[in-house]
């Protein structure tokens, strides 16, 4: 079944449409949450809660493309999922990764949804413009939350040229972003 079925399912309010989605892309959702949960379990209610977030979203809205849709949801769930849990405790793996983010994107709360959109084209040209090695290497651990250990045995690079290639990207971006007049 095809995306725009699978929305058009949402919109008539079957509820075939959480178990197309789930078959299609249970796994693309369990694999989000995990990274940033590390655990099968949490990442398992986060991918629930998607299907149940999906389900009170649609309508009114009707994504052009449902895996990044799905996708920013799992991820938006497992992040507050991750913070809520972690609240009083550093856990290294997913708090680096948040660390190196904030070097570079400007705080939500300082923004207004004009700001958002303006962001979100200026990520979207960067991200365009880079090498598609970089291009997935970011993607990779921002988007992801991949490991460095991970995407260098997935690419065939050291861990060291990993951590560079992010390293120069995450300058480039903020510099970008500074250029185009959005403040860290």
């Amino acid at each position: 079944m095809d995306d725009k079925q699978i929305v058009a399912l949402y919109w008539e309010r079957s509820e075939t449409a959480v178990a197309e989605t789930e078959r299609k892309y249970g796994r693309y959702c369990h694999y989000i949450a995990c990274n940033i949960l590390y655990s099968d379990q949490d990442a398992e209610e986060c991918v629930n809660d998607t299907y149940q977030k999906a389900w009170e979203t649609m309508p009114p809205k009707k994504p052009e493309l449902l895996s990044a849709y799905l996708g920013k949801l799992t991820r938006h769930i497992a992040i507050n999922r991750y913070i809520h849990d972690h609240a009083d405790k550093r856990s290294p793996g997913m708090q680096v990764i948040l660390d190196e983010a904030e070097e570079f994107i400007p705080d939500p709360a300082d923004s207004d949804v004009s700001d958002e959109i303006h962001l979100r084209d200026a990520i979207n040209f960067f991200v365009a413009s880079l090498t598609q090695e970089v291009r997935v290497v970011f993607v990779r651990r921002y988007w992801y939350m991949s490991s460095v250990k991970d995407i260098a045995n997935d690419y065939g690079m050291t861990e060291s040229n990993v951590k560079v290639t992010l390293m120069r990207t995450r300058n480039r971006f903020k510099e970008y972003l500074e250029r185009e007049g959005i403040s860290i």
